[in-house]
């Protein structure tokens, strides 16, 4: 038996490994590296008997006075109870980092502490990694711990996750289909596309950066993700026609006014009916002025909800979503997310993860995402292999000093 380690594997064969890998994940696809332009990078693997058994993309941010680091998002990828296997790997990517004076290399694999419904907590669930905790020690890994909070690591240790169904809308709570309902009251259509709905996507994006105060991604950046996987990529447009639902309900107000004047006074049941669905039609009404004081009386469909995914593998990632708050007692986020898991689910996908969590699970990304009936993903965490242990400690001392003066 002989291992090879190679920094250059081509990409046909590093992403074919990947994507049939176990913990495939798109943060360690080969066009991952393209989409992080602003860090460098090494598509790295081990050959055992010229079988090609682990890759890792190693993204390289270059630091002042000739220093870098290294990070290996979601990865690298292996059987990580392979202890052979694994020091080998670091053993090799620790001899490479010396030489380009990489201060320490961090990683945090898709390796799952458990999976469970965020409705039951499980308490127990750090049972099981001591073997891999003892393999990653042996290759002088610093764990970060069991971190709570989203903000504190660079990918989320927590995600919601939802696995595939045959007929997703079955799975689905009571509250969830009754939104849907809603959104079809109002006739909120779901598109989808690519680059043809790039504008109006962005355009959601930057309402939903304005209304929480965050930064988040331009339309360049979502380009590039779009262009790097152009048979993964889709964007979903969640749209409806306001002019339209007024024209319905104005004249849904006449019949009813109609048939109120015909109604004589003692068929009182029929009356307080008429009186209620016409009450609900002026509620309508009203909240489409308000809208069209906003956003103008048109007779077109509008956006109002969007998300950005990608399909690799067997997995998808919805990255980014944005919604014209405006538009919120439409539920389109609801349909939408639905069809972006069907979408998912009918390309082969075994899950379509919603992203990131507070380890809480009292956030309200998470009391959103709950009306989807998720797993939660809760990951192994973040470690750092020291390269030059002595500047390592100065650069830990000096990021914890940046995040306290933040806070």
């Amino acid at each position: 038996m002989s291992y090879l380690f190679f920094k250059d594997i081509n990409r046909e064969e590093f992403d074919e490994f990947v994507k049939n890998h176990e913990y495939c994940n798109l943060l360690q696809s080969y066009n991952w590296a393209k989409v992080k332009s602003n860090w460098d990078h090494m598509y790295t693997g081990v050959y055992k008997d010229n079988v090609l058994v682990a890759t890792g993309l190693v993204l390289i941010k270059r630091l002042p006075l000739s220093f870098c680091m290294y990070y290996l998002p979601r990865g690298p990828i292996m059987d990580y109870k392979d202890n052979v296997l694994v020091q080998y790997y670091f053993d090799q990517l620790k001899k490479i980092a010396k030489k380009d004076h990489c201060i320490f290399i961090k990683f945090d694999p898709a390796i799952h502490v458990n999976d469970y419904d965020s409705k039951s907590y499980n308490t127990n669930r750090y049972k099981d990694t001591d073997t891999y905790l003892e393999i990653f020690k042996c290759c002088k890994a610093i764990h970060h711990g069991y971190i709570m909070s989203i903000a504190d690591t660079v990918q989320p240790r927590f995600q919601s996750n939802v696995y595939s169904y045959e007929n997703i809308e079955e799975t689905l709570p009571k509250h969830t289909k009754r939104l849907i309902k809603d959104a079809d009251r109002r006739n909120v259509q779901i598109i989808h596309g690519q680059g043809e709905l790039l504008d109006e996507f962005s355009r959601l994006v930057e309402l939903t950066e304005s209304r929480k105060g965050v930064a988040l991604r331009d339309k360049e950046y979502f380009k590039t993700l779009l262009e790097n996987y152009p048979e993964g990529s889709v964007i979903f447009l969640a749209t409806c026609n306001v002019y339209q639902l007024d024209k319905e309900e104005k004249e849904k107000k006449v019949q009813l006014e109609k048939e109120m004047a015909a109604t004589p006074e003692n068929a009182k049941k029929k009356l307080h009916r008429l009186e209620d669905q016409l009450r609900s039609v002026d509620k309508d009404i009203k909240e489409f002025k308000e809208i069209f004081s906003e956003f103008g009386q048109e007779d077109k469909e509008i956006a109002i909800a969007g998300i950005l995914s990608i399909q690799y593998g067997n997995t998808c990632e919805m990255l980014y979503a944005g919604m014209d708050e405006r538009f919120k007692r439409f539920m389109p986020q609801y349909k939408e997310y639905v069809e972006n898991f069907k979408w998912a689910f009918d390309r082969g996908c075994l899950w379509s993860n919603m992203g990131g969590v507070e380890g809480s699970l009292d956030d309200g990304l998470t009391k959103f995402k709950d009306n989807f009936n998720p797993t939660i993903n809760e990951l192994i965490g973040e470690f750092d292999i020291p390269v030059y242990p002595f500047m390592y400690r100065l650069t830990q001392k000096a990021y914890e000093i940046l995040k306290s003066k933040h806070k």
